[in-house]
């Protein structure tokens, strides 16, 4: 498989697959062989739907696990062995849809306050002002930041796809500080050395810690935070077309779940009933 996993690993470079998908990819295949004692080229399609059978009954994986790794098999026939007839059809497992956790305003509030330490309590500034996933905040570099336009370009988007979000006054302000003290070189946000980038999981911690000091009894990640600036963009009247955009969603269906998390939209929503013009009833004798 070495030589196999070196070929798959250049093809998914070659189409651009983000690092961490290309390791899940590898990882997949890599567990398929394993399942069936034999390599990938030696199989087919029973083999696949066995092995797929044998994550949802036996482990018991998430549905998106095993979406996943049947795109990352099927990405292996059809791109490293040339073989797209032999894999067949594969049942695809349906994700179940879950709302995101979001943040009011004055839990976001209680959430940066609580932050003990200055550069990470920025970070998390940076994910709520932007809407940026935490990776894409961490990969910031100091010529991101356009103060005369009051923008900031994204390079190391989702998919490999640039582009800008804007820069909020305040978090300009806030910046602007901590450039004076903490002279980032390269990298917006530095880890142990200004060469180095912060570590997501240094963010991580700081997070649960302040979740933790803020009492807020929700599930919260970073990634809370990106949700929010869109449930509050829309609770606001943005329009939706502009929250994709800054989003980076390439679907428009993906950012139409925030319509469903708003409360204050969904309170804006008058009933049909409401609008017709029913005499009330007379009480009766």
């Amino acid at each position: 498989m070495t030589k196999m996993r070196r070929r798959m690993e250049e093809e998914l470079s070659l189409r651009g697959y983000s690092e961490n998908t290309i390791k899940s990819y590898l990882a997949a295949v890599r567990q398929y062989a394993a399942f069936h004692h034999r390599p990938p080229e030696e199989m087919g399609a029973e083999e696949v739907r066995n092995f797929l059978l044998h994550l949802l009954e036996t482990k018991k994986v998430a549905g998106a696990t095993i979406n996943q790794a049947s795109c990352a098999i099927r990405f292996f026939y059809v791109h490293v062995l040339n073989r797209p007839c032999e894999v067949g059809p594969i049942g695809y497992s349906k994700r179940r849809r879950k709302l995101p956790v979001t943040l009011t305003e004055l839990e976001v509030t209680q959430l940066l306050a609580a932050v003990s330490t200055d550069r990470e309590r920025l970070v998390l500034m940076t994910l709520y002002a932007t809407g940026l996933r935490l990776r894409e905040a961490l990969s910031l570099q100091v010529g991101d930041i356009d103060s005369k336009a009051m923008r900031i370009f994204v390079r190391a988007a989702k998919g490999g796809k640039e582009r800008y979000v804007m820069l909020s006054q305040r978090l300009l302000e806030e910046l602007r500080q901590y450039f004076q003290q903490a002279r980032p070189k390269l990298w917006l946000f530095y880890g142990a050395t200004r060469d180095d980038q912060l570590h997501p999981r240094t963010v991580q911690r700081a997070m649960q810690t302040a979740v933790e000091r803020a009492g807020l009894s929700k599930s919260v990640t970073a990634h809370t935070l990106r949700h929010s600036f869109a449930t509050h963009l829309l609770e606001r009247g943005t329009n939706l077309r502009y929250i994709q955009e800054l989003l980076g969603h390439e679907s428009y269906k993906t950012t139409l779940i925030y319509t469903h998390v708003s409360p204050a939209a969904l309170g804006r929503v008058v009933s049909p009933l409401d609008r017709l013009p029913i005499p009330p009833r007379q009480p009766q004798a």
